[in-house]
């Protein structure tokens, strides 16, 4: 008999995992969501409604935390409608990107409540999402990653064991800062070439297909060449979130951490820029823009 699913976070990502969830027969039940449509489309799917974290958690054996970060996990496990609050076992599995050193932390916590907490981020897109095909790492023991497997199946084609929790948080971030580091490092490239009148079709012709080019390139220059805005959905004040849990857990790791220190501030200059809400490769146009240049008119003189 599969277990009752409580999936908190029904977002971009969310709602395709909750969505595979019920098409895969597991009860899933949701919490009520700003954004109506997804939570409508679950309830048409056969997925039940909770107005609160508590009443959801009564509702479940398992629950699934898909939420922006560490913050936000704590809002929805405290309070008089907490999670907590629900008073009986649970098995949490945090498919956010959190800070580990809170992870590990709350972990800790957690099990004087009988609620067992492993970390399970995700990579890849909503695209992704919605066809089951995530890339999920997991943090927990051997029994504990066990139990997630066949529910992590649902909306994921890869899962990998990556140790004790708070390791797949740990993962997570050092992805996301390989993936923000290539963003800063091609929107500074990109810059550098419009002021000596290189468009960004020429930088391409010469990454496209060389050993530079990626997936995660490809994604990028989609925005960059086409203004394709869904080129890579997310956005650029997450990734400077990300980039500040990074430079937390290296500050309590006493690791030099300089690297990370010049891509958080990429992305910091963004968001103080007012273009936190935009999608992490319309950091080429924040940084042509703060040096007096511009992508677009280079792109279409190109044309």
């Amino acid at each position: 008999m599969k277990e009752r699913i409580g999936f908190i976070g029904v977002g971009a990502m969310g709602s395709g995992m909750a969505g595979n969830l019920c098409a895969k027969g597991w009860p899933v039940t949701v919490l009520a969501h700003r954004n109506r449509a997804p939570v409508e489309k679950l309830l048409a799917a056969g997925a039940s409604e909770a107005t609160t974290p508590r009443e959801l958690a009564l509702a479940s054996d398992v629950v699934i935390l898909c939420v922006t970060g560490s913050d936000q996990v704590q809002q929805v496990l405290n309070g008089t409608d907490g999670i907590i609050a629900a008073g009986k076992p649970l098995f949490l599995i945090d498919c956010s990107t959190s800070n580990p050193s809170v992870t590990t932390k709350l972990a800790e916590e957690l099990a004087a409540s009988q609620i067992t907490l492993i970390d399970a981020p995700l990579a890849r897109t909503p695209k992704e999402a919605a066809e089951g095909k995530l890339d999920v790492m997991v943090g927990g023991s051997a029994a504990d990653v066990a139990r997630a497997r066949p529910i992590l199946e649902a909306f994921a084609a890869r899962i990998v064991p990556t140790g004790p929790v708070g390791s797949g948080h740990t993962m997570k971030l050092l992805n996301n800062f390989v993936s923000m580091g290539y963003s800063a490092i091609y929107s500074e490239a990109l810059m550098l070439g419009a002021k000596a009148g290189l468009t960004p079709q020429v930088f391409d012709s010469v990454l496209r297909g060389s050993r530079m080019d990626c997936g995660f390139y490809q994604a990028f220059f989609d925005f960059v060449l086409n203004r394709n805005e869904n080129a890579q959905r997310f956005a650029m004040v997450n990734a400077l979130k990300d980039m500040s849990y990074l430079s937390s857990f290296a500050l309590a790791s006493g690791a030099i951490n300089p690297i990370n220190a010049a891509v958080r501030n990429s992305f910091a200059t963004a968001v103080a820029a007012g273009r936190g809400n935009a999608f992490v490769p319309a950091l080429s146009d924040v940084i042509a823009a703060a040096n007096g240049v511009t992508l677009v008119e280079a792109a279409d003189a190109a044309d």
